[in-house]
């Protein structure tokens, strides 16, 4: 089965060795990572990659997450990583992030709260206008 559309914004992956345990299915940090490289697509798609957060020394820190896994993924299987915004408030944003294999099933769900911060001062800041466009807040 195809996947529908790219709403929300998704990341594709095919699962390779390096993502594997013993068990021949996705080791639990390989999530991490995974759900991770998804995020940093998602932001640097929308202005504010690495070289930004190292310009203007600011960037994303993960201040909580929890993540469920419901289906196994293994060798060679082709997942997409969607990346959406839950909700904002003052300097704390939340999102959801789902692994969805290609039968439309979720293999996988993290929800994270986050902020943005400043490199110089060591804090959580409030949102600038180019982080807001960043995790889609504005346009």
């Amino acid at each position: 089965m195809e996947f529908m559309n790219n709403y929300p914004p998704y990341y594709e992956v095919i699962i390779r060795e390096s993502h594997l345990d013993s068990f021949g299915h996705v080791n639990n940090a390989a999530y991490l990572v995974l759900f991770e490289e998804a995020r940093w697509e998602f932001i640097t798609n929308n202005g504010y990659g690495l070289n930004e957060v190292q310009k203007l020394q600011k960037g994303p820190v993960i201040l909580d997450l929890a993540m469920k896994f419901k289906k196994e993924i293994k060798l060679r299987e082709k997942i997409r990583i969607t990346v959406g915004l839950v909700s904002h408030e003052w300097k704390i944003t939340k999102f959801k992030q789902e692994m969805i294999k290609e039968d439309g099933s979720v293999a996988a769900e993290i929800n994270l709260t986050f902020g943005l911060f400043d490199l110089q001062t060591r804090r959580l800041i409030e949102p600038t206008s180019e982080w807001k466009k960043a995790i889609g807040l504005e346009g």
